[in-house]
């Protein structure tokens, strides 16, 4: 980062004859030298056609790419700048800078240096290569040597100006991966590509590590390298799938695991009637963890899971529908039984014990209540790791059993409406009113929310529990309880006798609230369902063995 001072900006004419986007050359001062050869990336226009960068106004530089001309001479091209002080909290020049001239050679090091000349050139003595990381959307002539990694099926674009086909592919050299558009490549082959356009990539559409992406065209060149043993092949960051769980949702990540499962080739028809072929199966790490893993396209067409092989995932997106889940999209890298070193320990790893492990899934199964929920806890566990402390709620999944039914005011007489749930006033008249919907009505429904105290070997906790839950855990839906309520109270009673003392799976969600000035955690029960002892005790099993192991 450069701290610096703006002395002067002007609009220069416009490229591709005037039709293109202005450009402004701005004199940077740094209080010994001036330099008038600095450029506005077209992004960044705003700043000055707003006149944010004003004479005299005090900068941040923090971001620059530096282009060398045919002549030698040095544009510093801004990518990012923040303006630290306007123009008009500043006296004006400071200092006496004189004009930087190649003498002081420690001004050019600060702004890069030119690309070594001894990067191998392409077929015929043709342009230097140069790295990818290197590339930027200011260089005219350059060169890449790079292995296609991933490849897309190709897909049809519509738009005023026509319509076409187009499938997008990753490459990879040794300094950095990136983004292009291009047909009849072939993954795993390097290639000399050079001619093609580059622009700052898209971030919500790639997931490659790259501040830009290259679209190639009918000028592009690509040529076949046949020189490719140092060009790597696909590099991948793995995730360990234990750590799924503190993710952040929509996170691209690179997993390996053992494919201990999978399902069958499903077929869905998308909003735009196109149908998608769809395919789910289970990976499993070395963390005893197991996250469900959705398949798209061609990829769930010929995905042979015989055999429980390792397969690799380079760019999955995680989910939290349902726990936490994967999916492949058309743009990730599926790789079965690859090559690499972490392919090779997780199976050693998996022959000689992982094979007896069932894997506690990250990922809720429907219909289940035992290994499928996430994040088991005892509920002293919740109350000594402090959960629902922080900005947001905990969930948590427990197994426990009711000891006390708070029966009190466990009924209230609500908005018949379909999507209303609030409290209606008697009118005493045979009407009742909802302030919320601002109607009157000649009934209504009867909605709970019962607080219950649930225990397990080491605690207790106070949980609330609404409609759904409450339904489950009495056995009774709402409607039929208030008429108990109201024909006959000893039924009532015994139905809240007869819920006392069973177990149940539940998910629930704690959080720290504040009422008049006294901060305490308030438990709601998400969900609730029966224990399938079979499920619970294949988790037990598990973490017996891993504590074994310890």
């Amino acid at each position: 980062n450069l701290y610096l001072e703006e002395l002067d900006c002007s609009c220069t004419t416009h490229s591709n004859g005037g039709n293109g986007p202005a450009r402004f050359r701005v004199m940077m001062s740094d209080g010994r030298h001036t330099m008038t050869s600095f450029m506005l990336c077209t992004q960044l226009n705003y700043m000055a056609e707003e006149n944010t960068l004003a004479p005299n106004c005090i900068c941040l530089l923090k971001r620059h790419v530096t282009n060398i001309l045919k002549d030698g001479r040095r544009v510093v091209i801004i990518l990012e700048i923040d303006v630290l002080k306007p123009a008009s909290e500043v006296a004006g020049k400071i200092g006496d800078p004189t004009p930087y001239t190649e003498v002081n050679r420690g001004f050019s090091r600060d702004f890069g240096k030119k690309a070594s000349s001894a990067m191998p050139s392409t077929p015929g003595g043709g342009s230097k290569i140069v790295p990818i990381a290197s590339l930027n959307p200011y260089q005219s002539k350059w060169t890449i040597r790079a292995r296609v990694t991933n490849k897309s099926s190709i897909r049809t674009w519509s738009n005023s100006r026509g319509d076409g086909k187009l499938f997008s592919m990753e490459i990879v050299d040794e300094s950095v991966s990136v983004l292009v558009f291009f047909v009849l490549l072939h993954i795993s082959n390097v290639y000399y590509v050079s001619k093609g356009s580059l622009k700052i990539a898209n971030k919500q559409y790639t997931s490659v590590k790259n501040d830009y992406e290259m679209t190639l065209n009918g000028e592009s060149t690509i040529l076949p390298c046949e020189d490719s043993s140092d060009v790597p092949m696909v590099q991948c960051d793995f995730v360990s799938i234990g750590d799924l769980e503190v993710k952040d949702k929509d996170s691209i990540v690179d997993v390996i695991g053992v494919c201990k499962s999978v399902d069958e080739v499903t077929r869905l028809t998308t909003k735009t009637n196109r149908e998608v072929s769809k395919r789910t199966l289970n990976l499993m790490d070395m963390s005893g963890k197991m996250v469900t893993v959705t398949l798209w396209g061609e990829e769930a067409e010929k995905f042979d899971g015989s055999g429980q092989p390792i397969v690799a995932i380079k760019g999955a997106k995680l989910s939290d529908f349902g726990g936490r889940s994967l999916s492949a999209s058309f743009s990730s890298t599926l790789m079965i039984n690859p090559d690499i070193p972490e392919a090779y320990k997780l199976r050693g790893w998996y022959d000689k014990e992982g094979h007896a492990m069932d894997g506690q899934s990250l990922t809720e199964v429907k219909g289940g209540s035992g290994g499928g929920l996430t994040n088991w806890k005892s509920i002293s566990d919740v109350k000594t790791e402090h959960l629902g402390h922080g900005d947001k709620g905990d969930y948590y999944t427990c197994i426990a059993t009711i000891v006390y039914l708070r029966k009190e005011n466990c009924l209230y007489q609500a908005c018949p409406s379909q999507d209303c749930n609030k409290k209606v006033v008697d009118q005493q008249n045979g009407m009742f009113r909802c302030e919320k919907c601002d109607k009157e009505f000649p009934n209504f429904k009867y909605r709970l929310i019962l607080s219950a105290n649930i225990a397990d070997y080491g605690d207790n906790q106070w949980v609330t529990c609404f409609q759904e839950s409450a339904e489950a855990i009495l056995g009774q839906n709402a409607a039929y309880l208030g008429q108990l309520k109201d024909s006959n109270e000893a039924a009532f009673d015994e139905v809240f006798q007869q819920a006392n003392f069973n177990t149940f799976v539940f998910r629930n969600r704690v959080k720290l609230e504040t009422y008049n000035d006294e901060s305490r955690i308030k438990a709601t029960v998400m969900d609730v369902k029966p224990v399938d002892h079979k499920e619970y005790s294949k988790r037990l099993i598990m973490s017996i063995r891993k504590l074994a192991s310890q």
